[in-house]
């Protein structure tokens, strides 16, 4: 094993630590929410009407340019997800729910994601970098945890678990597909970082979006510890893809690369804004079940 394996294992383990401090706080909140969501729907605590009025208020005015843009024109995707359709929903649910379902819709297309991109020979193929590839392998792994954890917190507050990927995307998805057998490995490695990086931040950006709206403290806890742990995905993808655009892939390392080969923006290209934006972020009915 040289310096580099061992460095980077750090990382990954690093990744993997913050990931469980994640799901443990999120764990200890599900745990309160189960006694919350029963006490809740013993009462009567639903205003269906309420919630129609806050789906359609977190609706309007959204604006995110990704299909408009051309962000995900180039991606690279696997045909497995040609499967997937989508089906709009409006959920006569509380707003918390909606805002939980959402965010799973979210993760369950990041794990579709990333399991098609490593069936990709130059992400998770004997061709691939390493560095990507283990990212790509931890992270999917991660999502799925999130997913189940929202999920969780969902069926607490008396909801229906979300299984599906967040319908708005699957278009945009399904449309891209066409341009994974056109892309040399070189192209097709960056255009998957990009859609990575794009669907990490709609989950970062949501999950900051919703944490004030919860009227629910532990819906608000999970998703706030959550939202680190795609926060730093976002910064590992922003060193990755600056690296692919240099046409640097021998520096997507921790080492032995040499510091004075790495670009000028290495040290800040993953941080990118000093407060985190929203304008990405999914309304909170976007993948709500009915």
């Amino acid at each position: 094993m040289t310096t580099g394996d061992r460095e980077f294992d750090l990382l990954i383990e690093h990744s993997q630590d913050l990931n469980s401090y994640a799901m443990a706080s999120t764990r200890e909140s599900l745990d309160e929410l189960v006694e919350t969501g029963q006490e809740r729907r013993a009462r009567g605590e639903i205003d269906l009407e309420e919630s129609r009025q806050f789906a359609q208020a977190s609706s309007e005015g959204v604006s995110r340019g990704l299909a408009a843009g051309g962000a995900l024109a180039g991606a690279a995707f696997g045909a497995t997800l040609l499967g997937l359709t989508a089906s709009a929903a409006f959920a006569d649910t509380p707003s918390d729910i909606q805002m939980l379902q959402t965010s799973a819709s979210i993760e369950n297309l990041a794990v579709n994601t990333y399991k098609t991109a490593l069936t990709l020979p130059y992400i998770g193929g004997s061709s691939a970098n390493g560095v990507i590839k283990a990212f790509a392998q931890t992270t999917m792994a991660q999502h799925a945890q999130h997913a189940q954890a929202f999920n969780s917190a969902v069926t607490a507050l008396g909801g229906k678990a979300q299984t599906n990927p967040d319908p708005k995307y699957v278009p945009v998805v399904n449309q891209a597909v066409a341009a994974i057998t056109k892309d040399d490995p070189s192209a097709g490695a960056l255009a998957v970082v990009g859609l990575a990086l794009t669907l990490e931040n709609v989950a970062a950006e949501t999950y900051v979006a919703n944490c004030p709206k919860f009227s629910d403290v532990n819906s608000k806890k999970i998703t706030a510890s959550i939202m680190g742990v795609e926060s730093q995905h976002v910064a590992t993808l922003y060193a990755v893809q600056a690296l692919l655009k240099a046409g640097a892939t021998q520096l997507i390392a921790l080492s032995p690369t040499v510091v004075a080969q790495l670009p000028a923006a290495a040290g800040s290209v993953g941080f990118p804004n000093t407060f985190y934006p929203t304008s990405m972020a999914s309304p909170a009915s976007e993948g709500a079940l009915t």
